[in-house]
């Protein structure tokens, strides 16, 4: 990191921008590479079911955005990008997804990116307590927040409107009531 500090800012988006761009083609082709390898073996007929179809054509469409705006997370990128490799998303929807979002991804770290790293190793040094106090109030708002939206999903699962609750998921009542007058076809 430090060696990003010192540099001009055109300079370290510039190197920030290239390793984006090795990591990103990268994880895109071994994902590739591993459904192409998968296709020699009894793995195939997984890889042509009308759900995997059904997902490529996604990623084929709304795909690019994906891989986009996946620069702007944090531990959703390889995830992201691996997809649209197994999905095999054509190269010409994929390569100026990832410029951009390399692109973007480099501007933001070197310039907000690189200064809270700076401050976060600075308050460190200075007052290793403070850093431990600081981190830890992080965790505990992390914590909270997931506490409080596994709280609210469970109190939403609770109306009956669950897809064990009864017919299949996604099916209405009126449509559930006339399968079953048929004798349940």
């Amino acid at each position: 990191m430090e060696i990003f500090l010192n540099l001009p800012l055109g300079w370290a988006i510039f190197a920030l921008f290239c390793g984006a761009m090795m990591r990103s083609n990268g994880t895109y082709w071994l994902a590739r590479g591993l459904v192409a390898g998968a296709r020699r073996t009894r793995l195939e007929r997984h890889l042509n079911g009308d759900v995997i179809q059904r997902a490529r054509r996604l990623i084929n469409r709304f795909g690019p955005f994906a891989v986009t705006l996946c620069f702007l997370t944090v531990g959703l990128q390889s995830a992201v990008i691996g997809s649209a490799g197994l999905a095999r998303m054509p190269q010409r929807h994929f390569l100026p997804a990832v410029v951009l979002g390399s692109l973007i991804w480099a501007v933001v770290y070197a310039t907000v990116g690189l200064a809270a790293a700076a401050a976060w190793i600075a308050l460190l040094l200075e007052s290793p307590a403070a850093a431990a106090v600081l981190a830890g109030a992080a965790v505990l708002a992390a914590a909270y927040v997931v506490w409080r939206r596994r709280r609210a999903a469970g109190r939403s699962g609770d109306d009956g409107g669950s897809p064990d609750a009864g017919g299949v998921s996604g099916d209405s009542s009126a449509a559930a009531a006339e399968r079953s007058s048929h004798g349940g076809r």
